[in-house]
């Protein structure tokens, strides 16, 4: 039982670890497999928000599910952020229904995103105030007349509850080359900011 607690409170630290090397990063990373399992937030993520970043203010949304699970709307959240970023260039963002994991990103210039979580780690406090989630993306850009653009994404997020309800975020990022590139990588560029979430109607008691 005690090497038992031993390895869970170790498992517990990889991603606060992670985030304290960055951007000393490499793949691989100590994510698993994400299959077609959608990320599970904390309770206190359910509802609607207003997103101020570096990036811009945005509104982002997380549902519960039937089954009490709370789940970004991730269509609308990628749609947000990427027009915070890139403007009228993002003219929509769809689900793919048999994947919640893929989305289609469609541009201007008939280009073509395609974005997929292939891999993930989450992690929540003992105290169940604090969340962490790292996220691989396979990224795959498709344009008329060239051959697809290929890349890799890790997005580690820290979130914090506040007292007042609202939501203190970091976020580190790094891009790597395709994985025709070989598996193992280091960071083409790496990105890092923090974000906060505000409730974007009156708030239901997040904190409980």
């Amino acid at each position: 039982m005690a090497l038992v607690g031993f390895m869970l409170a170790l498992l517990l630290t990889l991603l606060p670890a992670r985030a304290a090397r960055w951007p000393d990063w490499h793949l691989p990373a100590p994510l698993r497999p994400s299959g077609r399992a959608d990320l599970v937030y904390p309770s206190w993520f359910a509802g609607a928000w207003i997103v101020s970043s570096d990036d811009g203010t945005y509104p982002v949304r997380f549902a519960p599910r039937a089954d009490g699970t709370v789940v970004g709307e991730r269509a609308f959240n990628a749609a947000s952020v990427g027009r915070a970023v890139l403007g009228d260039a993002l003219l929509r963002v769809d689900n793919d229904p048999a994947n919640p994991n893929r989305q289609l990103a469609a541009l201007n210039n008939d280009l073509l995103l395609e974005s997929t979580v292939v891999a993930r780690r989450s992690e929540a406090t003992p105290t169940g105030a604090e969340f962490l989630a790292d996220e691989l993306a396979l990224q795959v850009l498709h344009q008329p007349g060239a051959p697809p653009r290929i890349s890799r994404i890790e997005t580690l997020s820290r979130y914090r509850l506040q007292k007042d309800g609202s939501i203190d975020g970091e976020q580190w990022q790094a891009t790597y080359a395709s994985p025709a590139s070989g598996l193992a990588a280091q960071p083409l560029r790496s990105a890092h900011w923090q974000l906060t979430l505000t409730p974007d109607a009156p708030p239901g008691d997040h904190a409980s």
